[in-house]
């Protein structure tokens, strides 16, 4: 089977994190965004994967050649020359995708969720249609673009975008199923598969929904990393992951949804949780109390420092007594020095802050 993932560009969103690295490279609860993704399709059954970017970063060439080798995988670069939209990449990528009658994945790079591809492709073999949406149910459908099916089928019957009167509460969760012979609607143009393909194949009966199960966000932007990173240490707790540090025999844990690196270091008298990701290599001192937050590798947390709603990032230090808070984000080889207040900054690679920052900023 085939996969095509929608990396796209730059990953401003992201920022100062994907000054750094590209963002299917940024990891998530310690793993590279992209490989949560590539794992799950190589357990469905997947063998040729296409990445659709706008530009080829060496750094991710070579990390993905290790990949391939270590699943046994292809995975191509299919590199737009002006950005294609969310179709266009597909009539780009043809010669692999339509090479032979199996059908394909498609999927947004952001996207976490416990990603049900098996279930989906037997989903999708049994109705012998051409496509089939992964859907999600949101409390608030006003915001979004609302999916309605058929009554008492899976079928599509229309879509809604931001309905101010309630129609449904299904939105497109950014994964889906096709046979090749979507292809034969696309021309090699920017398009919008949403806008302009969907609707064609629902008014033609092609289009089917399948619901999804448990935790989904699009994980593009701090906040939404953040959100994302508790609905995921959530699951793993649920399915009793070994992955997690769990409570027992480990006082420095409170509430538990804490994932940590074997090889960092904590402090017996930290506070760690709920909700906190600890990356390879960080270190966190005495007295530390860390919640809802990540630290990516090398990075460093000293003694009695506060952090709250925060990443992290590679190889920067939060100085003693610190308070960091509010969606900050550290971007690669940043310094907080010592006794000092962060709230809401973004703060670029290679900075060292000497005096406190009060209200949201970006610090370059």
């Amino acid at each position: 089977m085939k996969a095509l993932i929608l990396v796209g560009g730059f990953g401003t969103r992201l920022r100062p994190l994907t000054l750094t690295l590209p963002k299917p490279l940024v990891e998530f609860a310690n793993k590279p965004m992209i490989l949560h993704q590539i794992e799950a399709l190589v357990e469905a059954g997947v063998t040729d994967i296409v990445l659709a970017v706008n530009y080829r970063p060496e750094v991710m060439v070579k990390v993905l050649e290790k990949v391939e080798e270590q699943y046994n995988i292809k995975i191509t670069f299919s590199v737009e020359s002006e950005p294609l939209g969310t179709a266009g990449p597909l009539a780009l990528a043809r010669d692999i995708l339509g090479k032979d009658d199996s059908p394909f994945f498609v999927l947004n790079a952001d996207v976490t969720c416990a990603y049900p591809f098996k279930q989906l492709i037997e989903f999708h073999k049994s109705h012998g249609n051409e496509g089939t949406i992964l859907v999600t149910k949101v409390a608030e459908p006003s915001k979004y673009g609302v999916i309605v099916s058929q009554p008492g089928s899976t079928k599509i019957d229309r879509f809604v975008e931001k309905p101010q009167t309630f129609v449904g509460n299904r939105i497109n969760a950014g994964m889906y199923i096709f046979t090749p012979k979507i292809l034969d609607r696309i021309e090699l143009r920017p398009t919008s598969i949403e806008q302009e393909i969907f609707p064609e194949m629902a008014k033609a009966g092609e289009l089917h929904t399948f619901e999804l199960d448990g935790f989904w966000m699009d994980v593009g932007q701090p906040k939404d990393y953040l959100s994302g990173t508790c609905l995921y240490l959530t699951h793993l707790t649920t399915t009793k992951s070994p992955l997690l540090t769990y409570p027992e025999g480990n006082s420095f844990i409170y509430g538990g949804n804490v994932l940590i690196d074997p090889t960092a270091e904590v402090d017996p008298t930290a506070l760690i949780g709920p909700n906190v990701v600890i990356g390879p290599g960080a270190k966190v001192g005495k007295g530390v109390r860390l919640q809802r937050c990540v630290l990516l590798a090398n990075a460093r947390v000293k003694d009695h420092a506060w952090i709250q709603s925060s990443i992290l990032g590679w190889n920067s230090t939060v100085g003693k007594w610190s308070r960091v808070e509010n969606i900050t984000v550290l971007g690669d080889d940043v310094t907080i020095k010592d006794e000092l207040y962060v709230n809401g900054a973004s703060v670029l690679p290679h900075k060292s802050i000497s005096s406190s920052i009060p209200s949201p900023t970006i610090v370059m």
